[in-house]
């Protein structure tokens, strides 16, 4: 091969690469810069919405506190308020950070945009409900407060997520939650459940596999120092009380309001008939409409008649149709024993 044929494709090579790496918008340093851009957007709006929880839950916010939020050091968590701050979206006093009015209807925006999504991955896709806030803090960062507007009036501007925490309207502003956490009952108090905090996820994780859900009711059985012993649902469950924080409560005063104890669907013996009474609202979105669609609607008859090898799925007879449903499904449907 001649030389100047070497040189040729060594030059070819050389200009490709080049223009692999400066190409205006699509080369790997444009690349680059945007992914760093988004990382400081994503830190700073993190740190702005930290700087408002802590006003919101009345505590002190601080560089370290933003540190320990982000999961960095102090250096990085001094030059994320520093910024915030020169934005004028915080201020600072004697260490403690502070939002501004500007700050404030930011970080509302970003919280918007968060539980809209929340409630649209709730009930209108597949996603687990264990990844709805973590899927949602990255739509947070990405989505416009127009593109939110749009879809908050499709899904009829929804007024909760589906954890129970108020959504900011349109004006930025936000509901009072109400309530009082689990571990404030006492015992023989019932109320029902507004609100589950999803974060941390473990301790959000293990209350979703408890199968803790909003509007369910709970009695409180007993409570010790350390423990809260309440039933929900027919079930027994156990609390520490640092966990049981996590849980918002309202408590029902009126015994109106107290509803019966219906049986679940799942304790049916084949040909036993049931009323249904109601759907746990643990079921929403798809699988609820998928339910009623087949007629599983408050009071249809239903009536176990064939039972799998495994156990599960198990076939209903309802409406002079056959219905294979889960277990999974089953334990959320109530009914009353009928003859």
């Amino acid at each position: 091969m001649s030389d100047p044929l070497i040189s040729l494709i060594l030059g070819f090579i050389i200009v490709s690469a080049l223009m692999a790496f400066f190409f205006p918008d699509k080369g790997l340093l444009a690349i680059w810069r945007r992914s760093a851009k988004d990382s400081k957007k994503e830190a700073l709006e993190d740190a702005l919405k930290h700087v408002y929880d802590c006003e919101y839950n009345s505590l002190s916010c601080t560089i370290r506190s933003i540190a320990g939020h982000l999961h960095t050091n102090m250096d990085k968590a001094a030059e994320v308020s520093a910024r915030l701050e020169s934005m004028g979206l915080i201020t600072s006093n004697n260490q403690k950070l502070y939002l501004t009015d500007e700050g404030r209807s930011y970080a509302l925006r970003i919280i918007r945009v968060h539980r809209l999504w929340e409630h649209y991955l709730a009930d209108h896709s597949s996603v687990k409900e264990t990844e709805w806030h973590s899927e949602a803090e990255i739509v947070e960062h990405t989505m416009t407060i127009e593109e939110a507007d749009s879809l908050a009036a499709k899904m009829g501007n929804p007024l909760i997520d589906p954890h129970g925490d108020p959504i900011p309207t349109a004006g930025l502003e936000l509901p009072e939650l109400g309530g009082v956490h689990l571990n404030e009952l006492e015992k023989g108090d019932i109320g029902r459940i507004i609100h589950l905090e999803d974060e941390p996820q473990a301790v959000f994780s293990q209350l979703i596999a408890m199968g803790l859900h909003n509007g369910m009711q709970i009695h409180i059985i007993d409570k010790r120092t350390d423990r809260i012993i309440f039933e929900a649902n027919g079930e027994e469950n156990i609390l520490a009380p640092t966990l049981a924080a996590n849980i918002t409560v309202k408590k029902i005063e009126d015994q109106s309001e107290i509803l019966d104890d219906f049986t679940p669907l799942s304790s049916l013996q084949v040909g036993e008939t049931g009323i249904v009474k109601g759907i746990s609202r643990a079921l929403r979105g798809q699988q609820r409409r998928r339910l009623m669609d087949l007629g599983v609607v408050p009071g249809s008859k239903i009536t176990p008649e064939l039972v799998s090898r495994a156990g599960n799925p198990v076939a209903y007879r309802i409406r002079g149709a056959s219905v294979a449903l889960r277990k999974q499904h089953s334990d959320l449907i109530f009914v009353e024993k009928g003859e």
